[in-house]
């Protein structure tokens, strides 16, 4: 019978082999990404992964919640009542640090424009955009930020018009009865609201229309796989052409804005604190969504947008004590019960269609 040669044995009999220089070496096994990360720094290797999420999740509601109240203070307490002129200084901060955070930070790859299509698809998005964010802040100058809230809670709403409208897509039977409470929602919150402003209450809805919109346009603009954008890099390219697009109606609307803050710069030093701020929790807000959606996933994203609405809602009546009663409370609570039953009626509609 032959006997067994063993690794061992059999590289011992390779003449090969024989001489100290030919001795094979153990190599140590290549270390997986998670060791590697451990190894070698980092946040997660500081924390735990459990711990990171908590912060990550902590940090989307301070600067979501945080661009909301210094907007408020900015347009209507400090004096500063040139919402367009602050937009575009978001979004300037914008493309600055998604500059930053993508060309050297390399927070995720860096996606380039292939095409004038492609361009002008983004550009569509980013007038959008612009209506959007623009409608949002002026609001604030009007109405408190609860209100503001309350009313931004119906984006499911316009979101299905718009998909319906644009699209022809049709939701179930139960996804359109889940958006009557929103509806009913706001309608009890606006016959309450003891401070009411019908301009301010139109431009609240139409940046609540708008970011639906964006929503729906850019399903549709940007589908196929050459063209898609991560957000990140979306918001890279969006923001400068955003800043283009408003400046005319800055300069048109509001006058020789830059020369003014620039006056009221030299005369409070605290003003240039606010704006420096403020444009850059505009930024968090886009980054920690993100970040929130790499480490959880969209849909805790979407629970943590219905719960924010709440949040902010008692936040701002605590700093600003502006008034509150029962009736708009009741308001706000439907309508944002009807937000989360709008997200699981169309869950259950996506698994029925699978």
């Amino acid at each position: 019978m032959v006997e067994a040669q063993s690794w061992t044995t059999r590289r011992g009999s390779n003449p090969r082999l024989e001489s100290p220089q030919d001795q094979v070496l153990d190599m140590p096994v290549t270390p997986t990404a998670e060791i590697r990360q451990q190894q070698y720094g980092g946040i997660s290797s500081l924390v735990s992964p459990n711990v990171l999420t908590a912060l990550i999740i902590a940090s989307w509601y301070c600067s979501n919640i945080g661009v909301l109240l210094l907007n408020k203070y900015l347009l209507s307490f400090y004096g500063y009542r040139y919402p367009i002129f602050l937009t575009m200084l978001h979004m300037l901060a914008c493309g600055t640090y998604s500059l930053v955070a993508i060309k050297w930070l390399e927070v995720v790859p860096f996606q380039q424009i292939h095409s004038r299509k492609q361009f002008f698809k983004i550009f569509a998005l980013s007038a959008i955009f612009c209506f959007s964010v623009v409608c949002g802040n002026t609001s604030l100058r009007y109405l408190p930020v609860s209100f503001n809230q309350a009313i931004g809670a119906t984006t499911p709403f316009f979101t299905a018009i718009f998909a319906f409208v644009i699209t022809c897509k049709k939701e179930t039977a139960e996804v359109y009865l889940a958006l009557v409470p929103v509806v009913l929602g706001i309608v009890l919150a606006s016959n309450s609201e003891p401070l009411f402003h019908l301009f301010g209450f139109l431009m609240a809805l139409g940046s609540t229309a708008g970011r639906a919109l964006k929503s729906v346009v850019q399903g549709l603009l940007l589908t196929s796989d050459a063209e898609k954008l991560h957000s990140m890099n979306l918001l890279l390219y969006m923001a400068p052409m955003a800043a283009v697009i408003l400046l005319p109606f800055t300069l048109y609307i509001e006058g020789n804005v830059a020369a003014i803050t620039l006056e009221k710069a030299r005369e409070d030093g605290f003003m240039v604190f606010l704006l420096i701020g403020n444009a850059t929790v505009a930024y968090l807000v886009n980054l920690t969504n993100f970040l929130v959606t790499k480490h959880t996933s969209a849909l805790t994203l979407q629970v943590l947008g219905n719960a924010k609405a709440a949040v902010a809602a008692v936040v701002s009546v605590l700093i600003f004590r502006n008034p509150v009663n029962i009736m708009g409370i009741t308001g706000f609570a439907v309508t944002v019960m009807g937000v989360v039953l709008y997200s699981e009626a169309k869950k259950r509609s996506k698994v029925t269609a699978h």
